[in-house]
């Protein structure tokens, strides 16, 4: 089999004019799931959507057989998938449904539909991951985030699994299990998890919580679940401070789950993790603080990502700089630990700063031009996206104040909810509750690469000192505002080898050289 081919911001936009999307109704059957020579799985999508205007388009899918395919009850031959496109001809302007009945791959990669089998007890375990186009390997859909639809899954596993969704799953006997229907949400953001799972569950303030991984990891998931448990209800609680729109999903899993190929996934209501993060012997607080973090960034993410979702991939800054944003200053506001932003500046701030210098650095926000499809969507999921652009963020929190801040965030939540927004949108939403001029900073900080040199030099002449501060070398040219603090110092009357500050105030240790009588630093 070929390699997939790339959706085009062009041919995302054409079809977002041309149809709405309103429901899928998908069966999955995974009852063969277990047997090492089961290669594949059943797929039944009905989609209901409606088009604009007479026209033609496509649907994405990568079966491994497509068995029928029927357009307003007429059959299309399964010839016309095309390099996992189907093409839908001769739309016309209304309500239509498409039905899909085909066979799909199970993955070893972390792509669609994965499937792993415990070496320890032999046990197997199914879960999907739908990012950033792969919803096509577990069932028929148009791929992108704009075309947010209704999800109904039904599900039939092994006697004896779990199956767990988006929405609050009923086990309906014989294996079927039915999963409430979500709200409008994007297709990559589906997700099923299926498997002998070992499950914790909890409740707070009326929502059902649960944490699950795999049995031979049950001891050590038992062993960690209330600190998780208690992290959770924290972070929980403090977004619901900030936050005007309530948690928009019906419960909230987090299923920690074997193989994964990326740290997490903010799937709405079933949030997925590497099973790393279920502790298997004795760590460190750092680490137990990196897991916290995880937890309160993807959390973050059922607001900024989830209910209010980017576009197009140019703005995925939006959902991981503000979901690491939210995720370090939650964890300082509503948990044991107090310190995380020194984490962040060892560990994720330079792993900006080496993004920033290297040929290959974007700004924080690319032009839309500059992401014309998928594949180069994938390569801005860097320190960019993450550190940086958190880094920015905490800057315009400081700049702004966390009051105006959070106002104009919950203008953008009440005017995007259920709905796909751009940084033109955020910043329009942000300049609603402050008099400073956000576009212009959004253009400074966002729209540029690299990083500001400052250069500051002290001029002695007698009893004057004159300092002046050169903050123009930087790639992008001038214009970036800075703000600096500088100290006046006097040699200590008591002990000419010690500064003090012109208030007065005396350094606990001595330097080892005298500093200068001035100093300058920008802030982070």
């Amino acid at each position: 089999m070929g390699p997939m081919p790339v959706l085009t911001r062009d041919e995302a936009q054409t079809r977002a004019q041309l149809i709405d999307v309103h429901r899928y109704t998908v069966e999955l059957d995974l009852t063969k799931a277990a047997d090492p020579a089961g290669e594949t799985f059943d797929s039944r999508t009905v989609i209901r959507f409606s088009a604009r205007t007479d026209g033609t388009t496509f649907v994405e899918l990568q079966p491994a057989e497509l068995r029928s395919v029927t357009l307003d009850g007429q059959p299309l031959p399964p010839a016309g998938l095309v390099d996992n496109r189907l093409t839908l001809d001769g739309l016309t302007k209304g309500e239509h449904e498409l039905r899909v009945d085909a066979a799909m791959r199970y993955s070893r990669t972390g792509e669609g539909m994965h499937r792993f089998t415990d070496p320890s007890d032999g046990e197997t375990y199914t879960y999907s991951q739908m990012f950033l186009q792969d919803v096509q390997r577990v069932f028929a859909a148009f791929d992108q985030p704009d075309l947010k639809a209704v999800f109904e899954l039904t599900v039939t596993a092994p006697e004896g699994w779990t199956v767990l969704a988006n929405g609050i799953t009923e086990h309906l006997g014989g294996g079927t299990w039915r999963a409430a229907p979500t709200p409008l949400i994007s297709t990559y953001l589906v997700a099923v998890a299926a498997g002998p799972y070992h499950s914790v569950r909890a409740e707070h303030r009326g929502l059902p919580l649960g944490l699950h991984c795999r049995r031979s990891l049950a001891p050590y998931l038992d062993a960690d679940a209330e600190e998780i448990l208690d992290i959770t209800r924290a972070c929980f609680d403090r977004y619901h401070e900030k936050f005007e729109e309530p948690y928009p999903f019906d419960s909230y899993d987090q299923a920690f789950v074997p193989e994964f190929n990326a740290g997490a996934m903010e799937n709405p209501g079933l949030v997925t993790f590497r099973d790393e993060y279920v502790f298997r012997s004795a760590v460190t607080d750092t680490e137990r603080q990196a897991r916290a973090m995880v937890i309160a960034h993807e959390m973050a993410h059922m607001w900024f990502g989830d209910l209010v979702t980017l576009t197009w991939w140019d703005d995925i800054w939006l959902n991981e700089s503000f979901a690491e944003y939210m995720g370090y200053q939650t964890i300082a506001e509503a948990t044991r630990f107090k310190d995380p932003w020194t984490a962040f500046g060892v560990a994720r701030k330079s792993w900006g700063y080496d993004a920033d210098q290297r040929p290959s650095t974007h700004p924080v926000a690319p032009a839309p031009d500059a992401v014309p499809d998928t594949a180069s969507a994938l390569l801005n999921f860097d320190g960019i996206s993450y550190a940086k652009g958190a880094s920015a963020l905490r800057q315009l929190v400081a700049w702004l104040g966390e009051k105006d801040f959070l106002a104009g965030i919950n203008t953008h939540f009440a005017r995007h909810k259920f709905a796909n927004a751009t940084l033109a949108d955020f910043i329009d939403s942000l300049a609603q509750g402050t008099d400073r001029d956000v576009h212009r900073w959004a253009e400074a900080w966002l729209r540029t690469t690299g990083v500001d040199t400052l250069t500051s030099k002290v001029v002695h002449a007698g009893r004057e000192w004159t300092f002046t501060l050169d903050g123009g070398t930087a790639p992008h040219g001038p214009g970036r505002p800075h703000r600096v603090a500088v100290g006046v110092y006097d040699r200590d009357l008591a002990d000419a080898g010690v500064f003090v500050c012109a208030s007065g105030t005396r350094p606990t240790s001595r330097p080892p050289d005298p500093p200068p009588p001035a100093t300058a630093a920008a802030p982070p």
